[in-house]
């Protein structure tokens, strides 16, 4: 009968479940879905997945290698660029893989292999030369054959262009790695790129981690004008025209629906196996984990279905055989101050001893298995233990255990008592008040209200509130929250370099960079010079070891977890591999096929 009716009524039944209202605590409502999915699955015509974007009959014809795959990606993105003129404030690795190739290439194993370039730079060679004054010199020979997207030959002067734009003050990059230590990029000649580096920088490999990336200077160069910047951002090229050097070329830009790709044959390393993949936007996670089931979608790219969905899969779908699931750990949680006086509210939180006593007020543990179901890795600082630099984090990481009476001594120390109603006031400060946000989005919200709920019955009076999707993409709005921030962002290096007082988000760059809760320490910035210009493995971890036992001391923001990017994905699309957290799920995504 249930098949039956999930036949004759799809849409009304994708429709019904849409419009419930679902967490985590409801898992019967979201078992209903997954039943009704699976029997929607059921009714499918043999040999096409119900619904399947582009699954014509010619495409059948023709073999695997012609289907589409249609992949449920949370947020419509602002570009597909690696490097997004303007802070993004959310990270979707897939989409910018697709269409985009670097000087080099990590692989699975955390490996770079040159990918634009012949070769990478070798130390004490002609290709990576030290001088005594602190500075160096990278070479890079351009492989011969690499093309745009449109036909155009890539030229090192592609690079010297990509390196003008983002090197432009406005644009709040000059704090970023690897642009904070380049002097000057040049072109020997079109197929050389010489980059002099005003110091020492031991990622001389410019993948997608620390990434310089080139720009077509044939279609930009004409509309830059770095003073006048807002046309140039506005350009098409970013969006609907992008033109890169990646494995798949832009076919059509449906906005607030989908992306449409196609291979690009002239891709350096050859034409993808899968022909056509379609990025189909799903900002409820119910709606990506009934295209998954319902055959609809054969990817989510980490950032369309949370653990809560995960759970759900192993119940039955993953046991049938019917696809799998890789937990990528590679986003750091945290709730992270506001740190500039200007705008925290309330002030008391500006004293370290009382973001101590808060954090302390939380169960990480319990919090984790609730609402990560055990899935996530209850760590103290922003590096994965499983990262190159996990040991040398462990080791400085100062630990902030769940402790009440630890909380109260600390507050007490800070000049607060609880009053007649279980909340913590001070003479002079008065009622301890202040608002806790974070995004939309059914894990963000449940995770901040338990994160509240933590705080309240320490004795804390939290209000919580959420940021609305336009709003989490105003870079403005992301930086000037009064009090505390609960979000997610990249772990393990590049959180450390986040730190850096010169990625502080300002207005005056447009509210670009890493560090968006303001925080800064000049002994922290000096060891981060050190890590950055040092070559040596062993000196790079005591670096690691002092700058997270500085930053997590201060209490800069409170690591609740690293939480894995699930990334689901049906048993016929073959190559997906687990990554390191630095990695990119999708490195190899021209390699992937259907069989």
């Amino acid at each position: 009968m249930l098949r039956l009716r999930a036949c004759g009524m799809r849409e009304s039944r994708k429709n019904e479940i849409d419009g419930e209202v679902v967490n985590m605590w409801h898992a019967p409502i979201l078992r209903l879905a997954l039943l009704a999915a699976l029997a929607i699955t059921a009714c499918a015509p043999a040999g096409q997945p119900a619904g399947a974007p582009g699954a014509t009959g010619g495409d059948q014809a023709s073999g695997a290698s012609s289907r589409t795959l249609a992949v449920a990606i949370r947020v419509e993105p602002p570009t597909v660029a690696t490097r997004p003129l303007e802070t993004a404030g959310i990270a979707l690795y897939l989409p910018s893989r697709m269409f985009n190739a670097e000087v080099a290439l990590f692989d699975n194993n955390g490996s770079a292999h040159p990918y634009l370039a012949e070769a990478l730079p070798q130390l004490n060679s002609e290709s990576w030369r030290l001088f005594p004054d602190g500075r160096m010199e990278t070479t890079y020979r351009l492989n011969p054959d690499v093309t745009w997207h449109d036909g155009t030959s890539l030229s090192a002067g592609d690079f010297v262009f990509g390196w003008q734009v983002y090197a432009t003050p406005a644009l709040g990059h000059t704090g970023s790695a690897p642009l904070r230590a380049i002097e000057e990029v040049r072109a020997p000649d079109a197929r050389t790129v010489l980059i002099r580096w005003r110091q020492v920088f031991p990622d001389v490999s410019l993948s997608e981690r620390f990434n310089l990336p080139p720009l077509p200077r044939h279609i930009l160069e004409a509309t830059f004008q770095p003073d006048q910047l807002e046309p140039f951002a506005a350009n098409p090229y970013w969006t609907r025209e992008y033109v890169g050097l990646g494995p798949y070329q832009m076919s059509q830009w449906e906005s607030g629906a989908f992306i449409e790709a196609v291979r690009f044959d002239g891709h350096i390393l050859g034409a993808s196996k899968i022909s056509k993949i379609r990025l189909d936007f799903a900002a409820d996670p119910r709606t990506a984990l009934a295209r998954i089931l319902a055959g609809e979608a054969q990817l989510t790219d980490g950032s369309s279905v949370g653990l809560s969905e995960v759970a759900l899969l192993k119940e039955e779908w993953i046991p049938q055989g019917k696809g799998d699931v890789f937990i990528h750990p590679n986003q750091w949680r945290a709730a992270h101050f506001q740190h500039r006086p200007e705008l925290v509210n309330p002030q008391t939180l500006l004293n370290r001893t009382m973001r101590k006593a808060l954090a302390h007020a939380i169960d990480k543990t319990t919090l984790n298995e609730t609402l990560n179901f055990g899935l996530g890795i209850v760590t103290d600082s922003p590096i994965a233990p499983n990262s190159i630099w996990g040991a040398a984090a462990e080791r400085g990481a100062v630990k902030y255990l769940y402790d009440l009476r630890r909380t109260d001594e600390l507050m007490q120390q800070a000049g607060f008592r609880k009053g007649p109603d279980g909340v913590y006031t001070s003479p002079t400060e008065g009622r301890l008040a202040w608002v806790t946000q974070t995004n939309s989005g059914e894990d963000n919200e449940s995770e901040m209200s338990v994160l509240a709920a933590n705080w309240r019955q320490a004795g804390f009076d939290v209000e919580e509130q959420v940021l609305s999707r336009a709003e989490a993409r105003d870079p403005e709005k992301r930086s000037t929250y009064p009090a505390t921030f609960s979000h997610s962002t990249g772990c393990c290096e590049p959180a450390l370099l986040a730190y850096a007082s010169d990625n502080i988000s300002r207005a005056e760059t447009g509210w670009t960079g890493g560090n968006r809760w303001g925080w800064s320490a000049p002994e922290y910035d000096r060891l981060l010079d050190a890590f950055t210009q040092s070559l040596q493995r062993t000196e790079r971890e005591q670096q690691v070891e002092q700058m997270v036992r500085l930053s997590t001391d201060d209490v800069e923001s409170i690591t609740l977890a690293i939480r894995g990017q699930p990334w689901v994905y049906v048993s016929d699309l073959k190559g997906i591999v687990l990554v390191p957290p630095e990695g990119n799920m999708s490195w190899n995504i021209h390699d992937w096929e259907f069989r």
